[in-house]
């Protein structure tokens, strides 16, 4: 099995962060932001960075609309206007966008890009990360520093930083730790995941 990398392009110049793929041997970057463009960074805007990536070997796939943080499905919003990952999880984009994953990740190393540089604060490891996680896939999470950090002490930080450090090495009884790894996940993406204005979740 090849390996599936997330990364944040953050605020990366080109060059910095083709790096980061190249040492990885990432040889499709999976764009999985819900629109992919950056006003403040041209170099991360399309069609300006797939050939970028392109010229240095790299393919570029965008997803932005089957594993995007930011959906245009109104089901998939609460009330209170936040996106609920885990009903955005159960919807049929969603799961063909991760059955294209698994098929692209039979080939080569792939990595899932998205803004935020820590994968606690974006999408792609709130929203996606626990359903590759169900798949089998354990996902490796590539550093600005060229540091890469694995699921499992991804996940611990997120314990940790949640208030379940007590349980976050627990081995006697996963049980209890998918527990509150679920319930970590939910506190972290009322923080950071998307909202809209609530009184527009009605109107759409």
């Amino acid at each position: 099995m090849n390996t599936l990398y997330t990364v944040g392009h953050s605020t990366l110049d080109f060059p910095q962060f083709a790096k980061l793929l190249e040492e990885a041997q990432v040889g499709l970057l999976v764009d999985v932001r819900s629109r992919p463009y950056s006003g403040r960074l041209p170099q991360f805007s399309q069609p300006g960075f797939e050939k970028l990536l392109k010229d240095r070997g790299i393919s570029y796939l965008f997803s932005g609309e089957e594993l995007g943080g930011r959906p245009d499905d109104p089901d998939v919003y609460r009330s209170s206007g936040v996106v609920d990952y885990r009903t955005r999880r159960r919807s049929y984009a969603f799961q063909a966008g991760l059955e294209r994953l698994s098929r692209e990740l039979e080939r080569c190393h792939l990595a899932l890009m998205c803004a935020e540089e820590d994968p606690l604060e974006c999408h792609r490891f709130l929203m996606i990360c626990p359903e590759l996680v169900k798949l089998g896939i354990r996902p490796v999470h590539i550093r600005k520093d060229s540091g890469l950090e694995s699921q499992e002490s991804a996940e611990n930080r997120l314990l940790k930083m949640r208030g379940f450090g007590g349980i976050m090495g627990s081995t006697l009884f996963p049980e209890a730790r998918a527990e509150a790894l679920e319930e970590a996940y939910a506190l972290q993406a009322e923080k950071f995941a998307f909202r809209v204005d609530p009184t527009s979740v009605n109107r759409w």
